[in-house]
């Protein structure tokens, strides 16, 4: 499982080993690790022209350092210094003993035109804000340049703690990152910053309770329900399925299409789009007599294409199974009701469906999504899985580690996916998955599926259900 850590709690991981090792050894490893991947981005380093832009902290110091490790190895490297007095003294040093020079921003703009590399180490990762007025044009001036960009532990003007981008911002190709991940290099728009991000282990001890957690295959396999010798379709779980209206039938047949392939024994659906889903798949139990007498479930999804059917979505919400909500049903439910129930309850808004909840525009959960989905998640008591290009999960109340999930395409931004996520993460509920481990879980999938079947090309939502198999085979092998 990949980790992310706030900046007070790399910091103190920082200050721990430092007070254990020589003085300046911290940041000779993290200077080494940048001057390497600095090198394998260039590929050829020797001739090659690099230009520092280096700042006051200590992401300025192990710019300088890395600049001496290039410069020593034959790069042409120089060094702008933004505020020459407060720059690393060492690393100055260093920079010149290996033949490295250092300038003022005069000449910036031009060296940055002419550079093969440029090494982003502004701003450290207390930087709040966006760059001040003095950086924004280097900024600029590394957007239009032919140079890779590579940014010290993030991008500076990026909040690394939130993934927020209040003002402009450095854009990079590979960001080296140092010790652990931190949340702002793994959620949007931050996240878009960051480019390709290099972890370089420099020591540090970390605590348990890191602010996110991103799953990879191993854990996902460890959580998948693979049925016993002598389990039955009851035994596995059956999955509810209250969707679809007579303007949306299409709704009600994907949901069921994700249920189907989520690891629940059976599909039991229940709505006004039953000829429908049963033309497509036969294998579902259809009941035209509401929730309440379609026989018993481990878990039900409500509201995927159900229009304005409130009654549908409040008798669910009475059951004492868990619940996914999403779509109209999001719309529909009364919040108290939702905060009221004692089974567990899942949330799958996007960012416009949370931001109606939330009262707020559809803009500020965009650009806030880690506080977005933690304030939802208390706010209702459910946990809240919140869509979008970097989709979060939060447990009930909005504390914890957020998981956030890696995989994924622009391809699934798609009419109908959602049905289809929705589906699969209720039948992973039904199969006895935990909502956090749910939500996870199926966004996971449900993302490695439209990759592999994407392949680069349109996918439609259909594809997506039928590449969910492929999916989970991949995550087990």
């Amino acid at each position: 499982m990949r980790t992310a850590y706030d900046v007070e709690t790399v910091r103190a991981a920082e200050r721990e080993l430092m007070a254990r090792l020589p003085d300046g050894a911290l940041m000779q490893r993290a200077a080494a690790g940048l001057a390497a991947a600095c090198a394998d981005l260039l590929g050829r380093v020797y001739g090659s022209r690099v230009v520092l832009l280096v700042g006051s902290g200590d992401n300025g110091g192990d710019a300088l350092y890395a600049g001496a490790r290039l410069a020593r190895r034959g790069a042409g490297v120089t060094a702008v210094l933004l505020t020459p007095e407060r720059a690393h003294a060492g690393g100055l040093a260093a920079l010149r003993r290996a033949g490295g020079r250092a300038v003022g921003t005069d000449a910036a703009e031009e060296l940055i035109e002419r550079a093969d590399l440029v090494v982003d180490g502004i701003v450290g990762i207390g930087g709040k804000g966006g760059l001040r007025p003095e950086a924004a044009p280097l900024a600029a001036a590394a957007e239009r340049s032919r140079a890779a960009v590579v940014a010290v532990d993030l991008p500076s003007g990026v909040d690394v703690d939130t993934g927020e981008v209040r003002g402009t911002a450095m854009r990079a190709d590979l960001t080296v990152t140092f010790g652990t991940h931190k949340p702002g290099l793994l959620i949007d728009p931050a996240r878009e910053y960051a480019g390709v991000v290099r972890l370089v282990d420099i020591g540090l001890d970390l605590p348990p309770g890191a602010e996110l957690e991103a799953l990879q295959h191993a854990d996902v396999a460890r959580l998948l329900p693979v049925p016993a010798a002598e389990s039955d379709k009851y035994r596995r779980g059956v999955v509810g399925i209250a969707a679809g209206s007579a303007r949306y039938p299409g709704a009600a047949v994907l949901a069921v299409a994700g249920a189907l392939r989520g690891g629940a024994g059976a599909v039991r659906y229940v709505g006004p789009a039953g000829d429908a889903v049963i033309a497509r798949f036969p294998e579902t139990l259809v009941s035209d007599r509401g929730p309440k007498k379609a026989g018993r479930v481990q878990a039900w999804v409500v509201g995927p294409g159900a229009g304005d059917d409130a009654a549908t979505v409040a008798e669910v919400l009475a059951t004492d199974v868990p619940v996914l909500i999403d779509a109209d049903g999001l719309r529909l439910a009364d919040a108290a009701a939702v905060r009221g129930r004692t089974a567990p309850t899942l949330m799958t808004p996007h960012a416009g469906e949370a931001a109606a909840l939330l009262g707020v525009s559809r803009e500020e959960v965009e650009g806030a999504r880690l506080a977005s989905v933690r304030e939802l998640a208390g706010r209702y008591a459910a946990t809240v899985l919140l869509k979008g290009s970097t989709t979060l999960v939060a447990d009930a109340g909005g504390e914890g580690a957020v998981r956030v999930n890696p995989t994924g395409t622009s391809w699934l931004a798609t009419a109908g996916s959602g049905d289809v996520l929705s589906g699969l993460t209720g039948s992973l509920l039904a199969a006895g998955l935990a909502p956090l481990d749910a939500g996870s879980v199926g966004a996971y999938l449900h993302g490695l599926s439209a990759r592999l079947v994407a392949d680069g090309a349109p996918v439609g939502a259909h594809d997506v259900a039928e590449g969910i198999p492929e999916a989970w085979r991949e995550v087990r092998a």
